[in-house]
């Protein structure tokens, strides 16, 4: 090799070309742009509705339109983390897509700010669709973004280079330089914590607010008091949940990003469509309704075989037949469409509302002001069947129609337009490859819950690896509407590996499906199967 000769034509054909550089600064210049944008819209967003931050409706967008195979698998792998998730996952994207932008702004400044500004402008629109906003609510995300596009190609040109081909950071004596990337960082850094703070106060201020509200009314008396829970509903089971949940540990599942704040002194429920008359009740009017107390379990369509998307709570409301009965329903009407005020709607049957089993227009929570994560002020509860037909939280309007007519909003994306709740048991001691140590005598202690809404549990059984079935004692029923806790003593427990199945027989007869079914669309089934391993 004539490696003279090399160096010769490579010196004849000049210097070889530079490898160009990743425009690291002008990148962080594109970051904190779009963090300027998303600081000031969250900050002047706290004057506006949940939902006017360009973040919480864009993402609520997304939600509105993914497949429901998609938002069940969010909800079997992350439960009710899985709006965090998206959350986090929104951020890395919008992240991205602004480190991008700064790269484009280093050689295309101008196009780097209308593309900034585009931006903004898709999450203007977003925000304008949302149920709960409208056109003042714009407003945050207009100034974020009219901040922001200026202060982007101010960063970008504080950035550049002094002259071409050299970087002003290696420049010598080039204190202008690094003065000015200092600033750049600090700049950053305030975009930053401001984002921060914002979205702390939302949540402070909501909270307070809601708290301050919350605080002007007492519940009413109920005419009739709820069952009274006797002592051996609790099993005797160490590690088993409590037998009502406590709101903070009470599962939340809905559409909405940002917990709507709901107004009180404003609030009006609207009935109407096929109806003798409208009604139309402020709350204070609601209030002073009659209303009873009765305790139910609730169930979430997505609840996985053995999930924790369940919870058994005392509800203070006024029954919707009440109000059904006051409105005079037309023949023909089969179904009673209910709406969120973030626009979220659900298709009770009508049968559901009007029989005997006490569904309720709910405005108290185990003896509390509901609170605002499950629907403050107004929410239905509606034994028997699973949340997304049912549960309306922020409740505004109920609408008498048909299902011929009118369609819901989990019912548009392929759930079923009927949800029952079926019979469902799950071992809750041990968890998942647990492990249990025997007393005295070698034995361990197993426990569990079992509901079937509307029909009660009469039996539940629990298999030990590939034995026989032995049937568990349970605690006491409450009523055919709260689930039933159950326990069993394994006398003869060994050392090592074992699994643990159970399965329920309501009160009706019907022994629980061994036949495993996804949640999508009329709700899970199967027996629930552990492992586990004792000391």
């Amino acid at each position: 090799m004539n490696t003279h000769t090399d160096r010769q034509e490579s010196s004849a054909r000049g210097p070889r070309a530079a490898r160009p550089e990743v425009p690291w600064w002008s990148v962080l210049a594109g970051v904190i742009g779009g963090i300027v944008l998303l600081a000031v819209a969250e900050l002047v967003s706290l004057a506006f509705s949940s939902s006017s931050a360009p973040f919480v409706a864009v993402g609520g967008g997304f939600i509105d339109i993914i497949p429901p195979w998609v938002k069940d698998l969010a909800i079997g792998l992350f439960g009710t983390k899985d709006k965090l998730v998206l959350f986090a996952s929104m951020v890395v994207v919008y992240l991205v897509l602004t480190a991008l932008n700064g790269a484009l702004g280093s050689r295309r400044p101008r196009t780097a700010a209308a593309v900034l500004a585009g931006l903004g402008a898709f999450a203007t629109i977003i925000v304008l669709t949302r149920a709960q906003n409208s056109v003042p609510d714009a407003i945050p995300t207009v100034l974020g973004t009219a901040v922001a596009v200026p202060t982007l190609l101010l960063l970008l040109r504080a950035v550049r280079a002094p002259s071409a081909g050299a970087r002003a950071d290696v420049v010598p004596g080039n204190a202008a330089g690094w003065s000015r990337r200092r600033s750049l960082v600090g700049v950053g850094a305030v975009g930053i914590l401001a984002v921060i703070v914002a979205a702390g106060a939302r949540g402070v201020n909501a909270s307070r607010e809601i708290a301050s509200k919350a605080a002007g009314f007492a519940l009413p008396t109920p005419r009739t008091r709820a069952e009274e829970i006797p002592a051996d509903a609790q099993v005797d089971v160490e590690g088993m949940p409590a037998y009502l949940t406590p709101n903070d540990d009470f599962y939340r599942i809905d559409t909405a990003l940002a917990v709507p704040r709901v107004d009180p002194t404003t609030w009006e429920l609207r009935i109407h469509g096929l109806v003798d008359r409208e009604l139309t009740l402020t709350f204070e009017q609601l209030l002073a309704e009659p209303m009873i107390e009765k305790h139910v379990t609730l169930t979430c369509v997505s609840n996985t075989v053995g999930g924790d998307l369940a919870g058994n709570a005392t509800w203070l409301g006024v029954p919707v037949r009440t109000l059904l009965d006051r409105v005079g329903v037309k023949d023909g009407a089969d179904m009673v469409l209910s709406r969120s005020i973030d626009g979220f709607t659900a298709s009770t049957p009508i049968e559901a509302l009007t029989d005997d089993r006490d569904s309720l227009i709910a405005v108290g929570m185990n003896g509390e002001p509901l609170p605002q994560d499950h629907g403050y002020p107004v929410r239905m509860v509606v034994p028997g069947l699973y949340g997304y037909v049912s549960a309306t939280k922020w409740l505004t309007e109920l609408t008498v129609t048909r299902f011929a007519d009118e369609t819901a909003y989990w019912t548009d994306r392929g759930w079923s337009e009927r949800g029952p709740i079926k019979i469902a048991s799950r071992v809750d001691v041990p968890r998942s490859f647990g492990k249990l140590s025997p007393d005295a005598d070698g034995a361990v202690m197993l426990g569990g819950t079992a509901w079937a809404q509307q029909r009660g549990i009469s039996a539940v059984e629990v298999r030990i690896d590939d034995g026989d079935w032995r049937e568990a004692e349970l605690g006491a029923e409450v009523s055919a509407d709260t689930w039933v806790q159950w326990s069993l003593q394994w006398e003869d427990a060994t050392a090592g590996d074992h699994s643990v199945s159970v399965r329920a027989t309501g009160g009706d007869g019907e022994q629980q499906t061994e036949e495993r079914a996804n949640p999508v669309p009329n709700g899970a089934s199967g027996w629930h199967t552990i492992e586990f391993t004792v000391e």
